[in-house]
């Protein structure tokens, strides 16, 4: 199993006109001192309007930051917003490739459809269009990459031929990922014969086996892949802190590890109140509606960080704790976990600490 810092970039309340840019330097630094320490990889997220969540709007700027001081670590896109009007199939063609090459074919292209209210009605996104946009973006950047010259007239966009320059430096293209939390969601990955990122909080890793297991099975019928080659690999994500003891580490961690998994749920139910309002189905978004009957009968107040522990649903405590954690999460047959060092309010110390220590500690006893 590989393991990955993974970053929503959060920046919490107060603000001052420090705030984000001390978030992005601290980012930075993490990520370059995590390659010196043995971690295999970097991912963040793209989202728009999460204000405390995610300020993480426009990855590949620190993408490139991070390329540049880097050597060896592979950049993960976490998810590429793919449906109309977030990113056009040909800029992110482009996007992926001049990053491939800058950082000497190390990119993992992510990719994903947005399962917030702010960030679908923001862009005028239709959520009933997301999962076919997805998909037929995924096939035309495929096409830009793998064909000298490419004309594409999908139902979504269309293209004249055209020369989609650069080419990225992996031949014969970056491995390509799909994010979901769906179990249908994970079938259909599967069939497409992508990479998984199956995205879910709070939940332990035999949880997390389930919808892996439906993925497997789903690639193991793939005959016409979406890239050029079956990507047979599981990833998933977990909150993650590591300290010298198990009181400093639930200490540090109690605040965020019990607001994240509350803030992204709510944000996701968010989704099925505004479709409920405009009186649309909510089709393969009906996970969205789950969490928010979750939320109404107060039940995420009951993600308290002794559930958390207690289902082990998060890598948390001293060395040891961590890897009994991550053993876990291996023999749900995860291939890449990625590890939310601060998914609140962790402090700068704090996540550098646990990057050194998962590094000396944790990382070996899996390679």
């Amino acid at each position: 199993m590989r393991f990955a810092l993974f970053y929503e970039i959060p920046v919490p309340r107060p603000w001052d006109p420090g705030s984000e840019h001390r978030a992005y330097k601290d980012t930075l630094e993490q990520a370059v001192f995590a390659e010196r320490c043995g971690w295999d990889a970097f991912w963040t997220v793209e989202h728009h309007f999460l204000e405390e969540y995610s300020h993480c709007s426009n990855p590949e700027v620190l993408y490139g930051a991070i390329a540049a001081r880097t050597s060896r670590m592979r950049l993960g896109y976490g998810v590429r917003l793919m449906p109309k009007p977030y990113n056009h199939p040909v800029r992110t063609a482009e996007s992926v490739a001049v990053l491939d090459l800058l950082s000497d074919g190390r990119v993992d292209f992510g990719t994903g459809r947005s399962s917030t209210r702010a960030e679908l009605e923001g862009f005028g996104v239709d959520p009933q269009a997301t999962r076919a946009m997805w998909q037929e973006a995924i096939g035309h950047v495929v096409g830009c990459w793998t064909n000298d010259e490419y004309e594409f007239e999908g139902a979504h966009w269309s293209l004249p031929r055209r020369r989609v320059l650069p080419k990225p430096l992996q031949r014969p293209h970056p491995p390509i990922w799909g994010a979901t939390s769906s179990e249908d969601g994970h079938r259909q990955i599967g069939e497409l014969g992508l990479g998984l990122c199956s995205f879910a909080v709070g939940v332990p890793p035999e949880e997390v086996k389930k919808k892996i297991d439906v993925y497997r099975a789903a690639i193991a019928t793939c005959k016409k892949p979406l890239g050029r080659w079956v990507h047979d690999q599981a990833a998933t994500f977990t909150m993650t802190l590591c300290a010298p003891t198990r009181e400093e580490a639930h200490a540090v961690a109690k605040r965020s590890f019990e607001w994240y998994p509350k803030a992204g749920a709510r944000l996701i139910a968010s989704l099925a109140t505004w479709m409920a309002e405009s009186g649309r189905e909510l089709g393969n978004y009906a996970y969205a509606a789950d969490l928010r009957n979750v939320d109404q009968a107060g039940a995420l107040e009951l993600l308290t960080l002794d559930y958390l522990t207690g289902a082990g649903a998060c890598a948390l405590g001293t060395p040891d704790d961590c890897i009994e954690a991550c053993r876990r999460y291996e023999a749900a047959g995860v291939d890449l976990l990625l590890c939310l060092v601060n998914p609140y309010d962790v402090p700068h110390e704090k996540v550098m600490q646990t990057i050194e220590l998962m590094g000396a500690h944790v990382l070996p006893r899996f390679r």
